[in-house]
């Protein structure tokens, strides 16, 4: 799994990744994961074509909320996080291109939902990756502003 660009393991039951190849896939459904949600947009060139297709034909459960990079909503922070809310205790990998837009998403879920301290609802990814400021904003979103 660690082949995967940017893979991290971000909880027992959930991982996040950029995007995985085809042969990814397979593995990742290999190894237990039932649900993909994607939050990349299905135009950038390193996406996946057909993407659902191969998902749902590899017997997995497919989301696809595309999130502009340069325009991301509250509601879909509030959707991804009710989602994550519903499928708690399933198997879930959430990738986009790089894994910053996910990284910002889990931590929303994480602190907000979850109600993880600050330290553990930050990925590593933070690490590499400094939020420009349309991404700063969106980290700093209160669980009112997003309608958590």
């Amino acid at each position: 799994m660690e082949s995967i660009k940017n893979f991290v393991q971000l909880t027992e039951d959930v991982a996040t990744s950029g995007q995985p190849g085809i042969d990814e896939f397979k593995l990742i459904a290999g190894v237990g994961y039932e649900y993909i949600i994607n939050l990349g947009m299905p135009d950038h060139p390193d996406a996946v074509k057909e993407e659902d297709r191969v998902i749902s034909e590899l017997g997995l459960i497919y989301v696809h909320i595309p999130v502009k990079f340069d325009f991301p909503t509250k509601e879909q922070v509030r959707f991804f996080c009710n989602l994550m809310a519903f499928l708690q205790g399933k198997k879930i990998f959430v990738h986009c291109i790089m894994n910053y837009r996910v990284s910002a998403f889990m931590y929303h879920y994480l602190s907000k939902v979850e109600k993880y301290s600050e330290k553990k609802s930050r990925s590593p990814i933070f690490d590499q990756w400094e939020p420009d400021p349309i991404w700063q904003e969106l980290m700093s979103w209160s669980s009112e502003e997003i309608g958590l």
